[in-house]
């Protein structure tokens, strides 16, 4: 009785899978993907070039953003002063140690952007940054 050779057992090959750790990389990067668009949609601006700069992006930042033209916005939505002043007072009792970043145009008013840091200064807001771009 001889034992034909596709009744035997084989032996596997000394290869590494690499089935799982494929998976785990295309994970990562849809995570990658997913967060690197985390910007602000919709509102373009210029932003002035800075030598150094610090990052304060959190799940729970308030950006406000001054455009060219001196419009107010807070987190994309158009407000006035008196609005924004309402909205980041009622976000502070709900969650008291919020950071806050401040997105001006290079072409706006200076005016404009020490109105609202001292409405900030004026509801006690001490995580404050000033978004500034690369250098070119």
């Amino acid at each position: 009785m001889a034992t034909s050779a596709k009744f035997t057992p084989r032996k596997r090959s000394g290869g590494i899978n690499i089935t799982p750790f494929v998976d785990v990389l295309l994970v990562v990067l849809v995570i990658f993907i997913l967060t690197s668009n985390a910007s602000i949609p919709g509102i373009k601006v210029n932003l002035p070039k800075a030598s150094s700069a610090m990052a304060l992006e959190k799940p729970k930042t308030k950006a406000i953003t001054i455009d060219n033209a001196g419009q107010v916005f807070l987190d994309a939505y158009p407000v006035t002063l008196p609005e924004l002043e309402e909205r980041l007072r009622t976000e502070k009792a709900l969650t008291p140690d919020f950071p806050v970043i401040v997105r001006g145009d290079a072409a706006v008013q200076y005016a404009k952007v020490v109105e609202v840091l001292d409405l900030l200064r004026r509801i006690d807001l001490n995580q404050v940054g000033l978004v500034t771009g690369k250098p070119a």
